[in-house]
């Protein structure tokens, strides 16, 4: 169960240590320094993510009516009658 939890940066404000605690999701927020013992606060950090393949941009933006093929001539050749 160790693997599963999560990772979180703290840094302290008193002594500026920064280091790195794996918790639970129920464990408190605050945590004490492991310099100092003073509170340390959690530290939000971006996610690296990498897209790889065609992708949302492909499925989602890509050219109009590529997926059905003829989505836009429909109309036109109904109206030969």
């Amino acid at each position: 169960m160790e693997d599963s939890l999560p990772n979180y940066d703290y840094s302290c404000e008193e002594c500026g240590a920064d280091f790195e605690l794996r918790l639970k999701f129920s464990d408190d927020v605050e945590q004490p320094c492991m310099e100092c013992g003073s509170i340390a606060k959690r530290q939000f950090s971006a996610v690296p993510i990498v897209f790889k393949g065609s992708g949302w941009y492909v499925n989602d933006y890509g050219k109009k009516g590529s997926a059905s093929g003829n989505s836009g001539d429909a109309t036109t050749t109904d109206q030969s009658d």
